[in-house]
């Protein structure tokens, strides 16, 4: 599993990359890389607590 800071800037990248507008394509691989994130933001809290 990816770190939420690695998730994150993959996201950031596509934002970039597609100048803030995205097609249907990114915008699912946007919805998958978001779950991602949250996966690993949650896996990061509960390895905290």
């Amino acid at each position: 599993m990816r770190s939420a800071a690695e998730v994150n800037e993959e996201i950031r990248a596509l934002w970039r990359r597609t100048g803030g507008t995205l097609s249907a394509e990114e915008r699912a691989e946007y919805e998958l890389l978001v779950v991602e994130w949250a996966a690993a933001v949650r896996g990061a809290v509960v390895k905290a607590a």
